[in-house]
């Protein structure tokens, strides 16, 4: 499918508003930064490689009108526009790691004048979404491998095009196996409170002619029951250096049942998703929601009497023990995940740097 989530346009944040699929294909032109925070905030841009191009682009589209005149004033106005764009969502590592590789082209090169550093923070924006076209590809590449001819994948939430620049993490594995022309099945859990999986995962394998059914959440142990799963590939949107991954709300849920089952349970993420300041998953801040996401179906009808109370995490984390591998774009991680993960990560080509 050739689209992309997120791409800068006509000096303008160019992205899908992923709150009108699959109704319709709709882009906003985002110049301003205060619209770009909401869009993030809202989830019309989403997932965790495509926070990264959108935290990216977000520090050029709010630097640019800089009028500073020399560093000092320069890191100022970027450590403002930086903790404005952080504070939008707080799980996704990818929003930080590309923040932080911002700040770090500017701090490298601080004899530069101000408008040269601009023209660094542009060029290391697209660098940043380039790097996620080409690792999502190795994801697919290495992530094939674990799927057979004939295989039923379950996966849950959107891992794909629309959370990455133009491919995906969990379903670019499984594009790359349908490239590699084996016949596959998916099943996409729906994804409560708000239908990533039915709204989104179903549209794009939809759109790509792979064999899709949209489930309800709480099925997955059925199916799994009943031998009609082989496989469950999600995404990840932290992942610590013990392997912990935090994913959307409900794959903590899949992960226990596919081990009770025997089925192998594999995170697909590039190496900028890991997180290796945090020891162990407890350590990974988890998002609270508006209640309104549970209380209403999709904003339009109330489901839920006024006055019950809401709890509505928009992840859950999904321990190390009942990951079978973690699918990179330096290949497939093992356990013992600690010291696999360090010599990974650490040899990467890609920058690992602090959380902001």
């Amino acid at each position: 499918m050739n689209i992309r989530t997120i791409e800068w346009e006509n000096n303008k944040v160019k992205l899908i508003d992923q709150t009108k699929l699959p109704q319709r294909l709709e882009y906003l032109y985002i110049d301003e930064l205060k619209d770009l925070w909401q869009a993030i905030k809202l989830l019309k841009v989403r997932g965790a490689p495509a926070l990264g191009a959108a935290g990216a682009l977000g520090v050029y589209l709010g630097i640019r009108n800089s009028k500073a005149n020399n560093f000092m004033q320069f890191s100022k106005d970027l450590e403002r526009v930086s903790s404005y764009l952080a504070s939008s969502r707080p799980t996704a590592r990818n929003l930080f790691w590309a923040i932080d590789r911002m700040h770090e082209v500017v701090f490298e090169n601080s004899d530069m004048s101000v408008p040269k550093l601009k023209e660094l923070l542009f060029e290391e924006a697209d660098k940043i979404i380039k790097e996620d076209m080409a690792s999502c590809r190795k994801i697919g590449f290495y992530g094939s491998r674990v799927i057979k001819d004939k295989d039923a994948v379950l996966t849950i939430c959107n891992a794909g095009i629309l959370a990455t620049i133009d491919y995906g993490t969990a379903l670019g594995v499984i594009y790359r196996a349908k490239e590699d022309n084996k016949e596959i099945r998916v099943f996409s859990c729906e994804t409560r409170p708000l239908l990533q999986g039915s709204r989104l995962t179903a549209w794009e394998l939809k759109k790509v002619g792979v064999d899709v059914t949209v489930i309800c959440d709480n099925m997955a142990a059925t199916l799994m029951q009943k031998g009609k799963i082989n496989v469950v590939i999600t995404g990840a949107d932290r992942i610590a250096a013990n392997g912990d991954s935090a994913n959307k709300i409900g794959t903590f849920s899949l992960a226990v049942l596919a081990k009770y089952h025997n089925i192998p349970f594999y995170v697909a993420a590039p190496v900028s998703t890991f997180d290796l300041t945090l020891k162990s998953g407890k350590e990974i801040p988890i998002e609270e929601r508006n209640p309104r996401e549970i209380e209403e179906l999709l904003f339009k009808k109330r489901v839920a009497p006024i006055g019950a109370k809401v709890f509505n995490p928009a992840f859950d984390v999904t321990p190390h023990n009942l990951i079978t591998g973690l699918i990179t774009d330096k290949g497939i991680i093992r356990p013992q995940y600690i010291k696999n993960i360090d010599r990974v990560v650490s040899l990467s080509a890609g920058r690992q740097v602090g959380s902001r």
